[in-house]
């Protein structure tokens, strides 16, 4: 099981480059990856400055080298496949080929009334697949001619990402759901929210619960990546519990920090034991 940090991109880590110093610091430390939230306004504070998700992780990875990167979870339906198949293919080969694209519905609510966005969850989530169909097909590469319900791309090519055969997709979604995790056996991994988020953590037998759902559409030598996020305090789960999530197939463990101090003393501390 690899290790992540998991951060805001709010508050005191709206400043791209204090990201960029705790992701070196992590990267000397041992972790394994550097993830932050992607959200367009403050979820806590009103007051609170909000970075860029694609902005911020840029710093990141041009300050580091090894440590796998990304946004978790980008809401696709109030972005443009374009501009996003773009961004993402630049910071991957910035990166060197360390990004993972984090992929969902979106929330709160209210980030997308205030902006006019589409706010009914089943049309967000067709916009989502049609959303994905689209993204990897602009990074193949090759000439790329769509006609969908949501979005058009008309004999266009774009460069392609450093990996291949794309970069990987996790599908983030409420732990509850059943149909996130049938869109999540389509790509490249599960990232899924406890509705207590963040004080709350997924029990290993929802994962065994999950699992049983997706492995079924995949085959077995296809490579899987299954999230665990714990809480806000950075004690569970605990090291003894790890190893009933692993064999409940997760394959990441991501250590919340929702203040400065809680990230640095996180960090200085190196991964959980395993």
């Amino acid at each position: 099981m690899r290790t992540g940090l998991y951060l805001p991109n709010q508050g005191a880590f709206a400043d791209p480059r204090r990201l960029a110093g705790l992701a070196v610091d992590a990267e000397a430390a041992g972790w394994d990856g550097f993830f932050v939230w992607d959200e367009l306004q403050p979820i806590f504070r009103p007051t609170d400055d909000t970075a860029d998700a694609m902005v911020a992780l840029s710093a990141v990875a041009f300050a580091t080298e090894r440590l796998r990167i990304g946004a978790m979870v980008s809401p696709l339906s109030r972005l443009r496949p374009e501009a996003f198949a773009l961004q993402t293919a630049t910071l991957d080969r910035l990166s060197g080929g360390r990004l993972i694209v984090g992929a969902g519905l979106g929330n709160p609510y209210e980030q997308f009334t205030a902006f006019g966005h589409e706010a009914d969850l089943k049309v967000r989530a067709e916009m989502v697949d049609e959303f994905l169909d689209v993204l990897t097909r602009l990074w193949s590469g090759s000439t790329v001619d769509f006609q969908g319900a949501h979005y058009t791309a008309v004999n266009v090519s774009m460069t392609p990402p450093l990996q291949s055969p794309r970069i990987p997709i996790w599908i983030g979604a409420d732990s509850r759901n059943r149909a996130p995790r049938r869109r999540a056996a389509r790509w490249d991994g599960f990232i899924p929210a406890s509705h207590h988020w963040p004080d709350e953590v997924i029990p290993p037998e929802d994962y065994e619960a999950a699992m049983a759902d997706i492995r079924p559409l995949r085959s077995p030598e296809e490579p899987f990546d299954v999230v665990v996020i714990g809480d806000a305090t950075g004690t569970r789960p605990a090291a003894d519990e790890l190893p009933a999530y692993e064999a409940a197939g997760v394959t990441w463990h991501l250590v919340q920090a929702l203040n400065m101090d809680d990230a640095e003393t996180r960090i200085r501390r190196g991964p959980p034991s395993r």
